[in-house]
This record gives structure tokens, sequence and C-alpha cells, in this order.
């Protein structure tokens, strides 16, 4: 069975209600009349009922009905949630008129609603910029206890099989930190590894950390830093494979590996990819997923306190039914 089909039967086991603000939006629309046709999460759209019902139509979508329509301006839980909004942002002085303009931007509501327990997670991003998406779970939702950075790893699904395994690796930070700290990348760097064993499955992560130099090639303070976390990362996980600085083709290929960093556990065999900033991150998805032709599941967004995911706006269909399977993963997976 392929990755997304048992990402797929793993949620239907566990159904968990996936929030998806831009109900508007066509492919989300789209996205949710699969879901729910396939049965694998209960879906809530928010937007203006008329509006939907009609997109749906004329699409010739068929399941539309089954989803839950919240209506962002007439819901009848928004007094509940703005006094929850100003609790939680009382200490930043937000007033009752301010919360209540805030509660009817879907992307603060979706999350409200996750901070009340009336949804399990959420999928937005292919109608809005990563940072619009990330605001209000930061403000809200908020991260786990003792984490202090948010990243965006991806699973990315391969045709040429070497690679990985079997042809899936995770990639990681693409999507959220621009330039993280040595101890933000060895944070990166150990939520990446749970990553792949929760989500894609991999019994014994191989993690690189990626730079342009390998084992002392070159000297430079980027260097440096990949070096530093990585010393980092084994103090937080011992018992993790993980090794750097390497460079990428070190990383992957066994006879590169073997020459390079002959005494390594992880150069040639890596299966977990850690960018060393988000440029180069973003950039190598983007290469890997269209001139590959790979299959990039993501961003999985790792450290928030609840399923929180962010689509790229160059999204497909497919790719916002694949994260919202993850996102339901990821909320039962929270709950066990």
């Amino acid at each position: 069975m392929e990755f997304t089909a048992q990402l797929k039967e793993r949620a239907k086991s566990n159904k968990q209600r996936i929030v998806l603000p831009e109900g508007t939006e066509e492919r989300t629309l789209t996205a949710a009349d699969t879901i729910l046709g396939e049965g694998f999460a209960d879906i809530i759209l928010i937007g203006n009922p008329d509006i939907i019902n009609a997109d749906a139509k004329r699409l010739g979508l068929k399941n539309i009905g089954k989803a839950t329509i919240v209506n962002p301006v007439s819901y009848p839980k928004m007094d509940e949630y703005v006094n929850l909004l100003v609790e939680i942002r009382k200490s930043k002085g937000i007033t009752e008129d301010e919360a209540r303009k805030l509660v009817t931007d879907p992307l603060y509501l979706s999350v409200l609603m996750i901070k009340n327990g009336d949804a399990d997670g959420e999928v937005a991003g292919a109608d809005n910029a990563t940072g619009d998406v990330l605001r209000p779970a930061f403000q809200i939702v908020k991260t786990l206890p003792g984490i202090s950075v948010v990243s965006g790893a991806f699973v990315m699904i391969m045709n040429n099989k070497e690679f990985g395994e079997d042809g899936m690796m995770v990639f990681a930070d693409c999507a959220v930190h621009p330039d993280p700290t040595a101890s933000e990348l060895a944070e990166i760097a150990v939520a990446s590894a749970s990553t792949a064993r929760s989500i894609a499955g991999f019994k014994e992560p191989r993690v690189a950390m990626l730079s342009f130099s390998t084992k002392g090639s070159a000297k430079h303070k980027m260097v440096d830093k990949v070096l530093e976390a990585t010393a980092i990362a084994k103090q937080l996980a011992p018992d993790l494979i993980i090794d750097g600085e390497l460079q990428s083709d070190a990383a992957i290929i066994p006879s590169i590996g073997k020459k390079k960093a002959g005494d390594s556990k992880v150069a040639g065999k890596a299966n977990v990819l850690v960018f060393p900033n988000l440029e180069c991150g973003n950039i190598a998805y983007k290469l890997v997923q269209r001139m590959a032709h790979a299959e990039a599941i993501g961003p999985v967004l790792q450290g928030m306190a609840a399923p929180i995911n962010d689509l790229s706006r160059g999204c497909s269909v497919s790719d916002i039914v694949n994260l919202v399977a993850i996102t339901a993963n990821q909320a039962a997976g929270s709950k066990q």
C-alpha cells in the first residue's frame, strides 16, 4: 500500500475534525469533497454557506453536504470565542472590539475552534501566505512546552527508489524559520526525526545536517553553525543517528559518502535531510519536486501544541488532501 493510502487508512480508524478556513477557495473545496467521499476525516469549512454550496454545485461536487459549514460572521459561538481571545491576549492589551473583529477572520476563527475543543486540526495556505496562517496559531495555540522553534518538514516521495527509505525522505526546515541558530537547528533536527518516525513510518531515522562542507573540507562560520547544531542535537537525543556537517551528495550517495566520510553512520544513507536555513531548504524541496517529479507532502509543522499545517499557494488538490490526512494522523496521535 502506498504511503498516502496508509495515512488515510490510519486516519479512518480514528476520525478527526479538520477545519479548512479557506472554504470558498476552489481547490480547497474540491479537496474537501474528495476527503468526505473517502471518509478519512470530518471536515469543517469556513465561509459563506451560499457561496460554498453554489460553487460546489457549479463544480459538480457531491459530498459537500457532509461538511460542517461555519459562517464567520454569524457563528453561534462567536461571543464565546471573543471572550476566549480576550483572555488569551489580555497581556497584549487586546480590547473586546478588536477581538470581535479578529474572530470574523477565518484564520483566527479556525484556530480558536481548535483551542476551544471544537476542531482537532487545521490546514490552510492555499490562498494565504505562510505568515498569515501561522500568526494566529502562534498567538492562540502556541508551541509545545519546552519547544522554542516551529519548523516545517516535507515528506518527499521520489520515483527513484535508491534514495532514503525506498524513495522516501524527510526534508526540513523548508517552510518556516528563515535563519535558525545552532540550538534552534538542533531542535529542528530532533523534531524532524520524530516526524520521520510518526508520519513517514521510518524505523530508523538517519539525519544528515547539510552544509557546503563535508567533515572540514571548508572553513566558515556557516559551517561552524551546523557543527554546533549537530553536537547539541546529539545531547538532546543521544540515541539519534545523526551526523554533520555533510554535503548533500555525501549524505545520499553511498560511494561519495564512503569517500568523504567513511566512518559516518549517516553518510551515503541519510533519510532525513536538515538544511542550514530556510533559503536552502525551500529551494531544494521545490527543485526535487518539480525536476524529479517527486511528490512533496507537507509541510508538516513541527513544534506546535496542536496540528496546524500550512500549504504552499501553488498547491494542488491532491496536496491538500494529503496534508489533511497527515494532520488527521497528527491529531489522533496527540490524543494517545
